[in-house]
């Protein structure tokens, strides 16, 4: 996971921490530190320095003195003093390196409320600890079951054994007070142990947990991250990243860590940009900021009426800028040649994009309507589909159609009662003969001829 040496070696064993492929966040890297004095040899009258770090599950260190002058090296598992009988731990580090460890953590080296170590832990001793480790998945389902039927607000995210197995702690995580005096008594007597409850925060829990972060590699709360530093929203927006809490959290569902480690240069740099609302006045008119990019010191302009960003460097932007405090006003943004064709095309369409834009611009123009034509398709009687050469006028396509006599000069249909004075509308002529009825009996339904 975390060292390259963990992988198997010819399918034998491991170079590194002898775990033969076998290392989980919870085993190697977990807060390591290399001990870079190792292959110095001490001189002969020097007494070597008598406490050792201690890690236990998580990321849990402690110091511990070795008063028996056992020789510990990093790895040995070792029966240590507890409040409540013994607990079983392993050296993380010892000799000279674990004074530097004493003053980064603030420990007092001469403090008697330091532990001693009592023995090097045997197999039986392993073997117990062992079976204790293997009842924690089990004994922390039911612990979570408990608590649920307690209705109480809280989240139970690990436990831990003490190497005797005579206490248990039990690690959570809250958004404000608990009351478990009611759940103490009933995990006591459910687990038959001493139990201690520990409130964590997100972070620590997560530290404790351990995983994979977005990056792929482990987290850096359970590899070497110790101090939790603060994280603000204001880190993300000077780096100029998305305001997305999806990707900016970690799996603590905080902000990550992370994004504290390059705010300094982030904000060294930012110190030669100007400020986002200053605008640049060209003869082409004025262009404001649309784009940052703040490790290639290139911004990005945009005029009113355009929809294009020019590049322009840093050095050239604060050229501008100067300029315009002067009073002049330079011919383009940017002397390239995207520059110089963003400009040609916003000088000549200046008016026009404007007016294009314009969410009202459909208000005044009233659609005309169209002349209702009867469309006559192919297969009906004098029509032809539209596109028909017949239709645009083809005189060899026309054949035998005749033309009307007269259709030219053809004045439009009146009413010829008009043009006639003589005749008066008097109702219906009765000596007009009238068209006889062809169709006898009822009509029929089918629509076909009867014989």
């Amino acid at each position: 996971m975390g060292c390259e040496s963990c992988g198997k070696n010819n399918g034998s064993h491991s170079p590194g921490c002898q775990n033969n492929g076998g290392c989980s966040t919870g085993s190697c890297n977990k807060l390591n530190v290399y001990n870079w004095l190792t292959d110095m040899v001490l001189p002969e009258d020097y007494k070597p320095f008598n406490i050792v770090e201690v890690r236990f599950k998580g990321s849990k260190k402690l110091f511990f003195r070795n008063t028996e002058n056992l020789e510990l090296f990093t790895g040995d598992k070792v029966i240590v003093e507890s409040d409540y009988g013994y607990d079983l731990g392993e050296i993380s580090l010892s000799g000279e390196l674990v004074k530097l460890q004493l003053k980064k953590y603030g420990v007092d080296e001469d403090s008697d409320e330091m532990r001693k170590v009592l023995r090097i832990a045997d197999e039986k001793e392993l073997k117990k600890y062992q079976d204790f480790k293997d009842k924690e998945p089990k004994t922390l389902e039911r612990a979570r079951t408990i608590a649920m039927k307690m209705n109480l607000q809280m989240k139970i995210s690990d436990i831990e054994f003490q190497g005797d197995g005579k206490k248990v702690t039990f690690y959570y995580t809250s958004e404000g007070r608990v009351d478990f005096r009611e759940l103490i008594k009933r995990y006591a007597s459910e687990f038959r142990a001493r139990i201690e409850m520990r409130q964590v925060s997100y972070r620590e829990e997560a530290s404790r947990l351990g995983g994979i972060g977005s990056c792929g590699r482990e987290l850096c709360c359970s590899t070497w991250l110790t101090d939790y530093k603060v994280v603000t929203m204001s880190a993300a927006k000077t780096q100029n990243l998305s305001i997305n809490m999806l990707k900016l959290s970690g799996q603590c569902g905080r902000l990550k860590c992370c994004l504290n480690y390059e705010l300094e240069l982030y904000s060294e740099a930012l110190e030669d940009f100007p400020s986002e609302d200053l605008k640049l006045k060209t003869e082409a008119g004025e262009a404001s900021l649309r784009k940052t990019d703040i490790l290639k010191k290139t911004l990005w302009y945009c005029y009113a009426n355009s929809y294009d960003w020019i590049p322009i460097k840093l050095d050239r932007v604060n050229e501008i800028i100067a300029q315009n405090k002067q009073g002049k006003t330079p011919a383009t943004l940017s002397d390239s040649a995207q520059g110089s064709e963003i400009l040609n095309k916003t000088m000549e369409y200046r008016d026009d994009l404007l007016e294009e834009t314009d969410l009202n611009r459909m208000d005044h123009k009233h659609k005309k309507k169209r002349p209702n034509k009867k469309r006559n398709f192919k297969g009906k009687k004098g029509g032809s589909r539209p596109g028909d050469p017949k239709q645009q006028g083809d005189p060899k396509q026309q054949g035998g159609a005749k033309k009307r006599k007269g259709n030219s000069n053809r004045k439009p249909q009146q009413n010829r009662n008009q043009d006639n004075p003589k005749s008066e509308n008097k109702g219906p002529n009765p000596n007009k003969k009238r068209r006889p009825n062809k169709r006898k009996g009822p009509r029929n339904p089918n629509n076909k001829k009867e014989d």
